[in-house]
């Protein structure tokens, strides 16, 4: 019965959605207040009844009710609680209830914390997110029912896939949609605001919580994901340029592109047409994300889908939206004429130079992406395009963003003067090259790559502090340090989300260039040396029952090479899950500040060993410490009442005296 109620709340909601679409947007066009005022009320109903089926949904999965399909297909008895939950979104059609779940929420949101938006524009971005949700829920209704009956339903069902019965896994998902679904916004705000024929400074505030607040969840899900894949997979990397992992980082990067691109609108009312577009494409990556993940076009780990009737209908939505964008940006590009004036040496010229970077990135990682389609589709060739490609390919781009970042923060609006910037980072350059140049002693022989990537990345982090202290103005350190701490919070929030990107920076360029490996075939009570540490498998034990799978459960004692401490026992797994049939790789890490021993285990030999693989990681963790500190820096600078929705018609926050305006 709840799950008949859950799939007719859907179908309300879809019918919601459409109604929401219409009417608000007839209503600003006529300026008729009673029919966008319906905008409001109808973003809650939509948003609650959403909120209702996929609480049907999941309440199917808790009670294990195998007369639904999905239920049968990614469920199972003896499934810890856990994942029965998280096995709601470890699917196709679950998933993309999710994502129309967040979507009405963000809806909802606009509604109920929109109160100084002019009426006309909040009609009209209402109408626009809708008009999204009202696609996805006849997505979902027409070839992705969650609700779809068994006429025989089974005793139990075919089990989770393994790979996602796993705690990273389990808030992975949430967070990327959160992002995904976030650059609706953005994009809603973008073609009401073209449909209006007005970009000013107001919009540029409007718009920037929206698309920091989905960059966020972005950054977030990112992380989690590249976590998930490292100590999950088995196969020690963190990042490996899958179509799906470029599916989540291109939004990511156009979404940091527009969120710098949005600060000269509010600042300077410039780069209003790009702008704009960014918001289009920001969202416009997300859904070919969507596709790449659902279509089956592209082969991944983390695909959901092989379906081409679903790739045919998302393509359908994709095509329809930007195009319809695109299009409307077309018409409406001699509406918005920049009012704001700078020079070449700026603080808007160094944005400018942010925006080419991070958008011509974003181009390079989607060439790479798409280029086995197109060789099939036009030359009937298979080619693979993979990390080598990518690394050389986009490296040079972060390099460069790395290298001019620092700098374009110092640089005041409209005219500047690059001496007096460079000037005052001295003391950052000076601890950048020494760092750089250290590593390059230590490590001679290593790749160049390295030190040149440990330097960046201390002058990013050096120069984010260099540009925080500089906003304290002149004066005795002790005012200077008083003022600090009165600083704007979205001050702090910059400065922290640039350092965390020099701190994932260094800890990506430790790793890759630093990292010692060792495989060997290990026999039971005779240890090996891997980097400064002594490995030794102690036993193995066989057949170690879990809660729904089988273990091979190996013991490895890591100890100090010189001394015989002994520092870590780590237990590799290698399981399996009769239900599913599907085999896992479980690896043993020690994790610790500097370093990380990393321990797999393989295959039984002929000769009584086992195979065993051993990473020596150098500062792995700082990758993702780097991502929580940009995450941290997000929500720093989203808690500064000027980041909020329609923040500009209060009043605004005070600035300490000697302290120049961001």
């Amino acid at each position: 019965m709840i799950t008949e109620l859950g799939h007719f709340a859907l179908i309300l909601a879809f019918m919601v959605a459409i109604f929401q679409m219409i009417v608000p947007l007839v209503g600003a066009h006529r300026g008729n207040a009673a029919w966008m005022a319906v905008a409001e009320p109808a973003a809650t109903t939509q948003f609650l009844l959403t909120a209702f089926s996929f609480a049907a949904l999941t309440w199917a999965f808790v009670t294990s009710d195998f007369s639904l399909n999905l239920v049968t297909a990614n469920s199972h008895t003896d499934k810890p609680l856990i994942y029965k939950i998280t096995g709601v979104w470890g699917n196709h059609e679950g998933s993309l209830l999710l994502w129309v779940l967040i979507l009405t929420l963000f809806g909802a949101c606009a509604a109920w914390f929109g109160g100084n938006l002019p009426p006309t524009l909040k009609a009209r971005v209402l109408a626009v997110q809708s008009s999204v949700a009202a696609a996805f829920f006849a997505f979902i209704l027409f070839t992705s029912n969650p609700f779809t009956r068994l006429a025989v339903p089974p005793f139990n069902g075919q089990d989770l896939n393994p790979l996602l019965q796993d705690p990273g896994l389990a808030f992975h998902p949430p967070f990327l949609y959160l992002g995904y679904v976030g650059l609706s916004m953005a994009f809603s705000f973008a073609v009401a605001a073209l449909i209006e024929g007005r970009v000013d400074a107001a919009w540029g505030r409007w718009v920037r919580p929206w698309t920091l607040a989905a960059w966020v969840f972005l950054t977030i899900g990112i992380g989690l994901g590249s976590w998930w894949a490292y100590y999950e997979l088995g196969w020690g990397g963190f990042w490996f340029w899958d179509p799906v992992e470029n599916a989540s980082f291109m939004p990511w990067l156009i979404g940091a592109a527009l969120l710098h691109s949005a600060i000269v609108v509010e600042k300077r009312e410039a780069l209003k047409s790009w702008t704009i577009l960014l918001a289009i494409l920001a969202f416009g990556f997300s859904l070919i994300g969507t596709f790449i993940v659902r279509s089956g076009v592209l082969t991944s780990v983390h695909a959901f889908a092989n379906d081409p009737e679903r790739g045919v209908f998302i393509l359908l939505i994709l095509c329809v939206f930007m195009g319809g964008a695109l299009l409307l940006f077309a018409l409406r590009a001699g509406a918005m004429e920049a009012k704001g004036v700078f020079s070449t040496v700026s603080r808007e010229s160094g944005l400018v130079l942010n925006n080419l970077l991070l958008a011509v990135s974003t181009f390079v990682v989607f060439i790479g992406t798409i280029w086995p389609l197109v060789t099939e589709m036009f030359w009937d060739r298979t080619v693979s395009v993979g990390p080598p490609f990518f690394n050389m390919a986009f490296t040079p781009f972060v390099f460069a963003l790395a290298v001019a970042l620092p700098i374009g923060a110092m640089l005041p609006w409209k005219r500047a003067r690059i001496g007096r910037a460079v000037a005052q980072l001295v003391p950052a350059m000076v601890l950048a090259l020494a760092l750089g140049l250290f590593t390059w002693t230590v490590f001679t022989g290593h790749s160049i790559l390295a030190p040149i990537g440990v330097a960046l990345s201390v002058w990013l982090v050096a120069g984010a502090a260099v540009d925080l202290w500089s906003r304290t103005g002149r004066g005795a350190i002790g005012g200077r340090v008083a003022r600090l701490w009165r600083l704007p919070r979205a001050d702090w929030g910059k400065t922290i989300a640039h350092a965390g990107v020099g701190i994932t920076m260094f800890g990506v360029v430790a790793l890759t260039g630093y990292q010692v490996e060792d495989i060997r075939v290990a026999q039971a009570g005779e240890p090996y040396r891997v980097g400064a540490y002594e490995i030794e498998l102690v036993s193995v034990e066989q057949n170690v029952q879990g809660p729904n799978y089988i273990s091979t459960m190996g013991h490895i004692a890591v100890r100090e090479a010189g001394s015989g401490r002994e520092v870590a026992l780590l237990h590799p797994e290698r399981r399996v899950y009769p239900v599913a049939g599907m085999p896992t790789t479980e690896a043993g890490i020690d994790n610790g500040f500097t370093r990380d021993v990393y321990v797999t285990l393989g295959d039984p030999q002929s000769n009584g060993g086992w195979a065993v693989r051993t990473w020596i990681k150098p500062f792995a963790n700082w990758i993702w410490g780097g991502t929580i500190i940009m995450a941290l820096g997000g929500f720093l600078s989203l808690s500064d009442r000027r980041y909020r929705v329609a923040a500009g018609a209060g009043k605004a926050a005070p600035v300490p005296q000697g302290v120049p305006a961001e």
